[in-house]
């Protein structure tokens, strides 16, 4: 079983038990979607001696969490799963990691990408236009589509751009991107 060396953050103990099943690691628990002052610093400190995976669930708390621990602490890595690798199997439940597979997890760890801070802005709206990604009838799918090509998730237009930025994701893994989608749409 692989053994991750840096803390992975989730919300909850179903997360960590998933997650224990794919790989030898430790997690840090959220309990939810809310932070406190202490829980940040006890991230801090985690950070600074072991690292850490943020690794919440693809929906709205998932992300708001994402960004909050993003913001206070630089250099933390992400990975994400695709909200159709966390959809529950049985009628309740809502999405999350909790539903993953064991190599969806894998494979998200796999891939994680460290939050850089942009010295300056490489895409911007116009590219997200260019390549179809917002103003027409199919801009979410593609958005939805890029975001698992490049591994850093689903974001609307604005929430993009920013994520293409701070991942630093570069013009020719942009462009290779956009252009599977393209191949893709055109067989359908």
């Amino acid at each position: 079983m692989t053994k991750i060396k840096e803390v992975i953050v989730v919300e909850g103990k179903d997360d960590t038990k998933q997650i224990q099943r794919a790989v030898d690691a430790d997690t840090y628990e959220t309990n939810g979607s809310a932070l406190n002052d202490q829980d940040l610093e006890r991230l801090k400190k985690l950070q600074a001696s072991r690292g850490l995976i943020v690794f919440t669930d693809p929906d709205f708390n998932g992300e708001r969490l994402r960004k909050m621990i993003a913001a206070a602490i630089p250099g933390v890595k992400h990975a994400f799963i695709r909200r159709d690798q966390g959809v529950p199997t049985e009628a309740h439940g809502s999405l999350g990691v909790e539903h993953a597979s064991s190599a969806t997890i894998k494979a998200a760890l796999a891939h994680l990408y460290t939050q850089a801070p942009t010295a300056s802005a490489t895409f911007t709206h116009q590219d997200l236009q260019g390549a179809g990604l917002t103003g027409n009838a199919r801009a979410r799918q593609r958005r939805e589509r890029l975001g698992q090509l490049l591994g850093i998730g689903y974001g609307n237009g604005k929430q993009l751009v920013h994520r293409l930025n701070m991942f630093r994701i570069t013009r020719e893994q942009f462009i290779n991107a956009v252009q599977q989608i393209n191949r893709e749409e055109e067989n359908e």
